[in-house]
């Protein structure tokens, strides 16, 4: 297939193919994909802002019944080391949060046997009582809570949304492929499970994100299957404000064999993603998993987003991958590419 053919097609504001993307990733080389993605973000957003959001992950529990294989953080229900937060210890880490300067708290944690959707409700009760966005509740999280309860899971969201839910992270998605998912997580939901979440929860107003997990055990292909299902959906609800891309840690998992993906493929996919996803504003760029100075270059490699400052991160960090950002130095790091820092909240509106 014709790189320079795929490349004026996209630079023309066309929308490229499943198998143009393929070829991309295939045969494209890293210059002229980051190229195209800094060009195609350039027109997205002509002005050079980046964005970031001061927020904290609080995983309130590590209990959880999935047992994926690329997971380092879960601990199984019978395991004595598991736990769940206290309502007192989740409200400590709010207001910490709120003292530097945060407007949202990321909320997700295990699968847990036997928590009810009551417990969940009341959660979200007591946190919003602090007074704090919470972008919480993965779609896999959601389809075990309505497997527990017996309701549908449209009933599960508008209850969590009445209780205070604001917006739902794109967790879980790892790879939307269900060859991919019951090879590294046979028990969580599947591709169609995962997309439908996040549909009812656009058609209730709630805004959401899309991730992708990636250098495990999918092909390439099923990488391109992945976007295009996003992009599909976003089509039909244009609920997704954002993108995230970013590689497996397989450091402490079942997975610990593989080998780590490079900041080379790393660049390549995020490139991919702003040129494939036309429909989606913006990509973030993963400096968790990538550190600083692959994050800066991320940024010429179609991101546009800086993501959180992570005030607490728990799941990448039992990988055994411990970077740390604190707001000033991820603003040095926007203005040292030539950007303009701007905080931002969930839906993209400036602070």
């Amino acid at each position: 297939m014709d790189i320079k053919r795929i490349t004026e097609k996209s630079l023309a504001g066309e929308r490229i193919t499943a198998g143009e993307g393929l070829a991309l990733l295939e045969h494209g080389d890293l210059y002229q994909l980051g190229f195209l993605a800094n060009a195609i973000r350039r027109q997205k957003h002509p002005e050079p802002v980046v964005t970031y959001v001061i927020d904290r992950n609080i995983n309130y529990t590590d209990i959880c019944i999935s047992a994926c294989k690329f997971c380092a953080f879960f601990k199984a229900p019978e395991d004595p080391d598991g736990s769940v937060l206290s309502f007192a210890e989740l409200g400590e880490k709010i207001e910490e949060t709120k003292t530097l300067g945060g407007a949202q708290i990321l909320l997700q944690g295990g699968l847990h046997p036997d928590k009810p959707l009551e417990f969940y409700e009341e959660m979200l009760r007591f946190i919003k009582g602090h007074g704090i966005h919470i972008h919480g509740f993965s779609p896999p999280e959601v389809c075990h809570f309505a497997s527990l309860s017996g309701l549908p899971i449209r009933e599960v969201l508008i209850r969590l949304q009445q209780a205070g839910l604001d917006s739902i992270p794109g967790g879980g998605a790892e790879i939307l492929c269900d060859r991919v998912r019951q090879e590294t997580a046979p028990r969580k939901c599947l591709t169609d499970a995962w997309l439908g979440v996040m549909e009812e929860a656009h058609h209730l107003g709630m805004r959401t994100t899309a991730t992708m997990m990636f250098g495990h055990l999918e092909t390439l292909a099923e990488r391109v299957e992945h976007l295009a299902r996003v992009r599909e959906l976003q089509d039909k609800t244009g609920g997704f404000t954002a993108f995230i891309p970013w590689p497996f840690q397989p450091d402490n998992t079942v997975l610990s064999h593989l080998p780590k993906t490079t900041a080379f493929q790393y660049l390549k996919m995020l490139a991919l993603s702003r040129i494939f996803l036309d429909n989606i504003d913006n990509i973030q760029a993963s400096w968790v998993t990538q550190g600083p100075k692959i994050a800066q270059l991320s940024l010429f490699f179609g991101a546009n987003d800086f993501g959180s400052t992570m005030i607490e991160e728990n799941v990448v960090a039992a990988a055994g991958v411990g970077f740390r950002l604190s707001e000033q130095e991820i603003r040095a790091l926007v203005e040292g590419a030539g950007c303009v820092p701007r905080q931002r909240r969930m839906d993209y509106s400036l602070v």
